[in-house]
């Protein structure tokens, strides 16, 4: 069975094909088929201008058609489109979705903060950790930062906050945004069990490879900051160059370390696992569940 997830985030659209596996006995295994990453950067003009200019409509549209071209040649049997932050503080928004749809056929969902931390949730990685800890994923984004807390077995919460890459990079986040932050986490993400975090989104996954950890290992709360403090004595075109950084990473890289830190530090969480998951994994694994769900009603 193949299946296809399409995430428009503020900072770039994702297509990932999976191809799904069945045994007779055991998990089903997802095989990653193929993944393009557009960086449309849609945030970059709802954030200040309230919808999205004339130029990336039409990179979102075209985008689109080429979505549409390649699940056609893989065949995908399923798929599920979802736009997140930058879509739905769109004027035009809808405007862009119905143009979408009659020029590819595509069918694009905006989802709520709420269902993109559920999305992230789906991936179920704490459920294959050590259960002597809580566990807060936290997901970066252009527009939003997405937060859950996972103990015994159960989520104890969830929030999205209006605080991204992008949004930083504009100056929209101000002190006021911070201190809701810092006052939620510190009265809500409490627990019996020290908490370790679980990170996803472009960024983390970048700095973890740049860090050369090995897979299964956690990044420390120390080595972000100190990558925060290097980042950010930087240029971004000496990020480029010293990272080998595409443009739209080496500018996003310190607002989403200063989001991972600040998290962390008002969480007292001295570590971090990557594990390399995002939203369109998560879409993924959930039409493949409601999949399994209509079969087991007929």
């Amino acid at each position: 069975m193949k299946i296809a997830a399409i995430d428009i985030g503020s900072n770039a659209a994702r297509l990932l094909i999976n191809e799904v596996t069945e045994p007779k006995k055991g998990q089903p295994e997802f095989v990653k088929l193929n993944l393009l990453r557009i960086p449309l950067r849609l945030g970059m003009d709802v954030f200040s201008n309230g919808e999205i200019g004339e130029e990336r409509e039409k990179m979102v549209i075209d985008s689109m058609k080429i979505f549409a071209d390649l699940m056609k040649i893989y065949n995908v049997e399923h798929y599920r489109a979802c736009a997140t932050s930058a879509m739905r503080d769109a004027k035009n928004g809808d405007h862009i979705r119905e143009m979408v749809k009659k020029t590819s056929g595509i069918n694009i969902e905006i989802i709520s903060g709420d269902e993109e931390a559920s999305l992230i949730y789906e991936n179920h990685v704490a459920e294959t950790l050590d259960k002597n800890y809580g566990y807060l994923y936290i997901d970066v984004g252009g527009g939003s930062t997405e937060m859950m807390y996972f103990e015994n077995g159960k989520m104890k919460y969830k929030r999205s906050f209006n605080i991204g890459t992008i949004r930083l990079l504009n100056g929209l986040v101000n002190e006021t945004h911070w201190k809701e932050m810092k006052d939620e986490i510190k009265t809500k993400i409490v627990g019996k069990k020290p908490i370790t975090a679980i990170g996803s989104g472009g960024n983390i996954n970048k700095i973890f490879s740049l860090s050369k950890t090995k897979d299964g290992k956690p990044l420390s709360l120390n080595m972000l900051k100190t990558y925060y403090k290097e980042f950010s004595a930087l240029s971004i075109e000496q990020r480029m160059h010293k990272y080998s950084l595409r443009e739209d990473r080496a500018d996003v890289l310190v607002p989403a370390l200063e989001i991972y830190t600040k998290v962390m530090q008002w969480a007292e969480i001295s570590r971090i696992f990557v594990p390399k998951i995002s939203v369109a994994d998560g879409l993924v694994h959930s039409i493949y569940d409601n999949l399994q769900k209509k079969r087991t009603t007929i």
